[in-house]
């Protein structure tokens, strides 16, 4: 995406120059949200300021949206059609998979010494037996990792682990409030529905991805808003829109609460990334020179790292199920659709058609 971007911005239209655009780069994985979407948005308000920023960012956005709303209307409408039903069994094991590659590739990139791994493993602790709110987790590790990491230098191995274990048990102080936001299993409000997105937009550090474990906190264990299956549903859903994995959000909010809900969702999860970049890009030159940005920003990603191996062991669990009832065929799927799209980079696109077909055939033969 970034590829395609810098041949339109930089070679083509010459909007920017080359360092400018690697600065954009860099700015936009110092903020939460997703970089591609934060990458449009910039590169429309260095072109044309405010005006440019709204016009790039909605435009980037809006054919993801209405594509999601489509395929929500349909899995609303068909969703327990036994046809249907088969084909998303084939396709959420894919899915899987594809998410094994997003792993795989955000851990090459976050874990690269021993600190960052020690960081990745409290916050998965935190969340997996403490059963601390991921987006408190994903902070705590972010600041905690980062006066770790700066403190390390001057000081003691242990006292710097010290320092380091201190920050990240405040997360575990903070989780009545966490395990409060748990108690309500109603049909949330627009207001309700708009917070919980605002919240996780506010805070979407280290990809997409992460995306999976904040709403299986705040809507499936949390408020009871969504069941793990629909879930896993519009994951995969989600796999066969362009643009941003957050229009994932667009498809949770019609399922919660139809059409309004899918633009209440769409706006609060997007809406930082706006705010954002708006604070961000006239102070670019002074964020990329800052130490404790760069600490701050290796440590939440190690951090969201941590978060999404908890979401995909979770979600493993709930599509192929745990030995002995392991569901063979699933498990192939998901095995294969991670080999091809690790080992080959097989789009996605392809492994989920696969998926659905193999579903199919299932359904066929049972």
């Amino acid at each position: 995406m970034s590829i395609r971007k810098f041949r339109i911005a930089v070679n083509r239209r010459q909007w920017l120059t080359t360092s400018q655009f690697v600065d954009l780069i860099g700015a936009t994985n110092l903020i939460p949200g997703p970089n591609s979407t934060e990458m449009a948005i910039h590169i429309g308000y260095v072109y044309a300021g405010w005006l440019g920023l709204i016009v790039a960012g909605v435009s980037f956005i809006l054919p993801a949206v209405l594509i999601t709303v489509g395929l929500a209307w349909g899995y609303v409408k068909f969703g327990t059609m036994p046809q249907i039903a088969f084909l998303l069994y084939g396709i959420e094991p894919a899915v899987l998979g594809v998410i094994v590659d997003a792993l795989w590739r955000l851990g090459k990139k976050a874990i690269q010494t021993g600190q960052l791994l020690t960081i990745a493993i409290a916050v998965i602790l935190l969340v997996w037996f403490a059963h601390v709110n991921e987006i408190i987790a994903l902070l705590a590790g972010g600041i905690g990792g980062a006066i770790w990491l700066q403190s390390s230098p001057r000081n003691k191995p242990d006292e710097s682990a010290n320092l380091f274990l201190a920050a990240i048990t405040t997360g575990i102080t903070l989780k009545a409030s966490a395990t409060a936001i748990g108690l309500v299993k109603t049909i949330p409000s627009l207001w309700q529905l708009g917070y919980s997105f605002l919240k996780i937009g506010g805070t979407l550090f280290g990809g997409g991805y992460v995306l999976l474990s904040l709403v299986q906190s705040e809507f499936v264990d949390g408020y009871g808003w969504l069941t793990q299956q629909q879930l896993l549903d519009a994951i995969s859903i989600g796999q066969f829109t362009p643009g941003p994995i957050l229009a994932t959000a667009t498809f949770i909010g019609y399922v919660i609460a139809g059409i309004p809900g899918s633009i209440v969702a769409t706006i609060a999860i997007f809406l930082p990334s706006f705010i954002f970049v708006a604070i961000t890009n006239p102070l670019i030159p002074h964020l990329r020179k800052s130490k404790w940005l760069a600490a701050f920003l290796d440590a939440v990603n190690a951090s969201a790292f941590g978060l999404t191996i908890v979401v995909t062991i979770q979600l493993a669990v709930a599509t192929l199920g745990i030995p002995p009832q392991l569901d063979w065929l699933a498990v192939s799927i998901a095995i294969g659709s991670a080999i091809l799209c690790i080992r080959f980079q097989v789009n996605s696109a392809w492994l989920i058609f696969g998926g659905a077909i193999i579903g199919q055939i299932a359904h066929s033969l049972s």
